[in-house]
């Protein structure tokens, strides 16, 4: 075996001189050897930490209360064993402290270490039985111990040194005497994989095969100024800029020119320009230039005759070349694994004989395919490492990301293209292939590993208790009964994983305010950014709808490659923020989604953004569009109620009082009680209108009538999309929303405010004036749309759905308001709706004035409230501290829906500003980061089970107990 196995062989066992450094790998199995007395546990201390070594004795008395009781041992090792195993396999240096001068007890702990893919090393501490023996008489605990113990010892001893390195230990150390004992010292030596220091950047290239030209074209293009000698060779090559080429391996065979490419590689490495990993070819060459019996074949034979054209002294130098190779390296602070045939997580950084097949070869299945080669088991699959993963080996037409891993064996020999990965940037370079350099056995085109995912999600990615890294909040915990409770939603309720690549995060209200009558006021939003050293605020008018997050494709091609959309399914999806789908009706979804795309492609945006699929937070309404059951059950009920008992509480109390009878003051609670109960219905009324047909009463109108609970209650509200604009009510041969004339999308408006991902970007991260201009021109998009085609209304006809612009400070967007009290609307076809604007100054007091008024006049005309947000996202206060991503100002007749018709009364307003918002807000804050870290994930084209595992992280958080209200 070549490679760094004979570098970190033992030399033959030999005395330490006094003072002599004994050289430790600083993974690996360090089984200290001696008679009891010889003193390990003292030399343990001297060297290593106290979490590191693991005693025999002490695992006696952990067992048996009493570290001599001999009848304990089995079990005592037994623990020892487990111990050393769960620290090998977190990657931890362990000692083991105990006699081991039997075979069998090293046997054991051999293969203990190569179970876990360590060197096991060998310290023997060898003193002399008479000092052995005065220690132990010192020691209260020992004094009764018998001599010939360590006569038996010793005996064990003396058989065992000739033959420690035979029965596996990769390095042995021989101390002789207590003098060379105390003066030892351990010098930890890195392992030659292990280069988590060098951070590139990088330069990965995929396998070459001999194709010198197409590897110079391809080092010119990423930027390397190559050398050449006086016959016109390339002999090396530097970036000016200081990265580091890293070569996957299979430099040689099958192509013109294997002396060319290790001339080239070979200076490079010695130059400190260039990393170099052994490929199954290398290793082959290697075994045939010292002198092995191989198979010449598999375009071996290409390279031994361009070889015999070179002298001794260049067969001998890429002799040594091979024979120095390191199996694989782990760079950039352990993110990144380079190797030759790919390398599960549980390899990395381990040393092994099985590691090191791994590296070359990879693994098969033991089937042959229709060519005759070994079909090789799809490891990438499984992978779920932190490490990216780059490898090449097997030839594949294209090179994807395919769970953090990625082939770079693009075929040029075969005709293909040689193609490198630029690290961190992961951007691929290629370049084309000269020629067919050599026939294929197996067509490149014939499906490879990497590409579309090939594996369903795993159970264990999101069940238990999970920590999931953030780029921007740090590590998000999450509990295992919330992660319970999403997986209930996810896998009962949600759409496919693939079209929920996001999930919105909850958002806490502004602090409670103190001004007379308001429970939330603008002011405290304002003073909060303020104090956490936000300037540049924009307040966003907040619709009364239902959040949808739009996942919207250019066309069905892109569906099914990006998102796995099967033929004739919607291309896209849109779905609630527990991911479930908005709507029942399919072909009402494609209907909106088709009329988004066309928005996109008339607004210029798919060009613009150079994506074909885009992701979108909105807001869809009207509220009765989802909210059907709740207005049944909750809001037109109570409705109903006081519509039914307050008059007739009136005329008792006003009959009482007018014979001079009744409690003071009773007839005038009643009357403001009234008042109350009205505003309540008129302030949830103003979110309902019809859809698909104006004739149809608004959802609640049968219960607000006292048949709440009858069949015209619930065709009402089902003929009004309670149900995805299909229900009960569908008696008139046709479903709602297919009216003469209409293509099914009257009165549904969609209010979209953020552009969230495309291809490649995490959108969510531009500034917000930037968000809504792109929304803007989405909406005017759809504008132009309805004048070329004669149908829809103009801007100007908000007017008749009784909205009024509050302000003429705001930038209310193509389109003007939002619906609000007054007639409903008419029938449309204009899907989009604006979002009105305001760009507040915290520190301008006539900036912050002009919000408040802003608002005032917003939620006077009818609407919801405001949400505010930092202009910029991610901003952060003076202690870096990430701040609300925004914070809703709802207004004070809308709150009537969420905290009863009677919240106004001063009583009631003292009792609920004691409400408490921390928990909400950092909840806001996780949920925030963790949808973040999805789009980056999504954008960056990490596999769906990383994407997936943020989102389903969102949801679960959502399970946390928390005030609904707030």
């Amino acid at each position: 075996m070549t490679g760094e196995q004979p570098r970190e062989s033992a030399a033959p066992a030999r005395p330490a001189r006094p003072g002599r450094t004994l050289a430790v790998t600083d993974l690996s199995l360090v089984v200290l050897i001696g008679a009891t007395g010889s003193g390990k546990s003292t030399f343990a201390a001297r060297h290593f930490k106290p979490t590191e070594v693991i005693s025999s004795d002490f695992c006696r008395g952990l067992v048996s209360d009493d570290e001599n009781d001999q009848t304990a041992s089995r079990d005592a090792f037994d623990v020892l064993h487990y111990i050393a195993g769960k620290r090998l396999a977190a990657g931890r240096l362990t000692v083991v402290d105990a006699t081991s001068v039997q075979s069998e007890s090293r046997r054991q702990l051999i293969a203990l270490a190569r179970e876990h893919d360590v060197l096991p090393i060998a310290v023997v501490l060898d003193v002399p039985e008479r000092i052995c023996a005065e220690r132990n008489a010192a020691r209260p605990d020992r004094a009764g111990m018998p001599r010939h113990v360590v006569q038996r010892h010793q005996r064990e001893l003396r058989r065992s040194l000739r033959h420690l390195e035979r029965e596996g230990f990769r390095k042995v150390h021989v101390l002789r005497g207590p003098e060379e004992i105390d003066a030892a010292e351990i010098v930890r030596e890195r392992r030659y994989n292990d280069l988590r220091h060098l951070t590139g950047p990088f330069d990965i290239i995929g396998d070459v095969h001999g194709c010198r030209s197409e590897l110079e074209t391809l080092l010119g293009r990423l930027g390397y100024a190559l050398r050449y000698d006086e016959a016109g060779r390339p002999v090396g090559a530097a970036h000016p800029g200081g990265r580091t080429a890293v070569f996957v391996g299979d430099l040689v065979d099958r192509g013109p020119d294997s002396p060319g490419v290790l001339r080239l590689v070979m200076n490079m490495v010695e130059a400190g320009t260039a990393l170099c990993v052994p490929g199954n070819h290398e290793n082959k060459l290697g075994r045939y230039l010292k002198g092995r019996n191989v198979r010449v074949s598999h375009g071996l034979a290409e390279t031994v005759a361009q070889m015999e054209k070179e002298d001794d002294a260049f067969r001998a130098r890429v002799r040594a070349f091979i024979d120095g190779l390191v199996s694989h390296y782990v760079l950039d602070g352990g993110g990144l694994v380079v190797c030759h045939a790919g390398l599960p997580e549980k390899y990395h950084g381990r040393t092994s004989g099985r590691v090191r097949s791994h590296a070359l070869y990879g693994e098969t299945t033991g089937e042959t395919d229709e060519f005759g080669l070994p079909v090789r088991y799809p490891w990438a699959e499984d992978y779920r490492g932190r490490a990216a993963v780059v490898y090449g080996h097997t030839p594949v037409p294209r090179t994807s990301w395919l769970n953090n891993t990625i082939c770079l064996d693009t075929g040029c020999v075969f005709g293909g293209r040689m193609t490198a990965l630029r690290w961190p940037e992961r951007e691929l370079v290629d370049v084309p292939a000269e020629r067919v350099w050599y026939e294929p056995v197996k067509p490149l085109d014939s499906g490879a590993p990497g590409g579309a995912e090939g594996r369903p999600l795993d159970l264990g990615d999101v069940t238990g208790r999970r920590v999931i890294e953030t780029r921007h909040h740090g590590r998000v915990a999450v509990r295992e009964e919330n992660a319970a409770a999403a997986l209930e939603v996810m896998s009962r309720f949600a759409l496919a994983p693939e079209l929920v690549p996001y999930l919105p995060p909850t958002m806490a209200p502004c602090a409670t305010s103190a001004e007379e009558g308001y429970l939330e006021h603008p002011a405290e939003a304002f003073a909060g950014y303020r104090a956490d050293g936000v300037r540049e605020v924009m307040c966003q008018e907040k619709h009364m709808g239902s959040r949808a997050v739009a996942l919207v494709c250019r066309d069905a091609e892109t569906a099914a490659e990006r998102f796995g959309v099967p033929e004739g399914g919607v291309p896209g999806a849109i779905c609630t923020r527990t991911g479930r789908p908005f709507l029942d009706d399919p072909e009402l979804t494609r209907r909106i989604l088709a009329r988004l795309a066309e928005c996109a492609e008339t607004a210029g945006l798919w060009a613009e953004l150079d994506t074909p699929w885009l992701l979108l937070d909105a807001e869809l309404m009207p509220w009765s569009l989802k909210a059907a059951g709740l207005l049944r059950h909750q809001y037109a009920a109570v409705g109903a109620a006081s519509r039914a008992v307050f008059p007739g509480v009136l005329d008792a109390l006003e009959a009482a009082a007018a014979r001079g009878a009744g409690a003071p003051g009773l007839l005038d609670r009643q009357r403001e009680r009234l008042a109350d109960a009205e505003a309540f219905t008129a302030a949830y009324r103003r979110y309902c209108w019809p859809v698909g047909d104006p004739a149809r009463p608004w959802p609640g109108a049968a219960a607000e009538s006292g048949d709440s609970g009858g069949a015209d209650g619930a065709d009402a509200l089902a003929g009004a999309g309670g149900s995805g604009v299909r229900g009960e009510a569908e008696t008139d041969g046709c479903r709602a929303g297919d009216g003469p004339g209409t293509d099914g999308l009257d009165g549904i408006r969609l209010a979209p405010f953020q552009l969230l991902a495309a291809e490649g970007r995490n959108l969510a991260t531009e500034p917000h004036d930037i968000q809504l201009a792109w929304i803007d021109r989405l909406i005017e998009a759809e504008a132009a749309m309805a004048a070329r085609r004669g149908a829809g209304r103009p801007a100007a006809d908000t007017a008749a759905e009784g909205v009024r612009a509050p302000a003429a400070t705001a930038t209310g967007g193509p389109g003007g308001g939002a619906p609000s009290s007054g007639p409903r609307p008419a029938r449309v076809n204009r899907l989009l709706h604006p979002t009105r604007r305001l760009l507040v100054d915290t520190a301008d007091e006539a900036s912050v004035a002009a919000g408040v008024r802003w608002w005032l006049e917003l939620t006077g005309a009818g609407g919801e409230g405001m949400v505010v947000k930092p202009l910029r996202p991610l901003a952060r206060d003076g202690r870096g501290r990430l701040v609300q991503p925004g914070v809703k100002v709802r207004g004070r007749e809308y709150l009537r829906i969420v905290y009863g018709p009677e919240y106004t009364r001063p009583e009631n307003l003292e009792r609920l500003r004691a409400r408490h918002l921390g928990h909400k807000r950092s909840l806001a804050l996780r949920e925030y980061a963790l949808g973040l870290e999805a789009l980056d994930r999504l954008a960056g084209g990490e596999p769906l089970w990383r994407v997936h595992e943020a989102v389903f992280a969102v949801l679960a958080l959502e399970s946390e107990p928390v005030d609904p209200r707030l």
